[in-house]
């Protein structure tokens, strides 16, 4: 999965769970913040990823969402459950999960096979 998309699930994610008020997350992994806008609410996601220059859009149920990237130009679903999430990217077809404490958000990517932390 791309840092930029990684990040942008991790930040809906957390919005989703512990509906943060907060525009940003802060990515550990790159050292820097990374600024969003647009809403995100049960049934809907709708925000623009300011680093990636894109929209990311789509609809949900409060527990599973099908999320449009429309800088790549595939889904990405979604699952909530409770203050854990998992889904899939179609963009390298492979899966991740994570899970929200608090303001931290962590991220684990089959396809790297790796964990990323994130701070709202």
């Amino acid at each position: 999965m791309k840092d930029t998309n990684r990040v942008t699930i991790a930040f809906i994610a957390g919005k989703i769970i512990n509906n943060y008020n907060s525009s940003s997350v802060y990515d550990y992994t790159r050292a820097h913040h990374v600024c969003f806008s647009g809403k995100i609410n049960s049934d809907r996601v709708n925000i623009y990823n300011y680093e990636k220059g894109c929209h990311f859009a789509g609809n949900g149920n409060n527990s599973k969402y099908s999320i449009y990237n429309y800088g790549d130009g595939h889904h990405i679903s979604l699952s909530i459950h409770g203050n854990k999430f998992s889904g899939y990217d179609y963009g390298t077809s492979t899966h991740f999960w994570g899970n929200v404490r608090n303001k931290s958000i962590t991220v684990y990517d089959y396809e790297q096979s790796s964990y990323y932390d994130y701070v709202v």
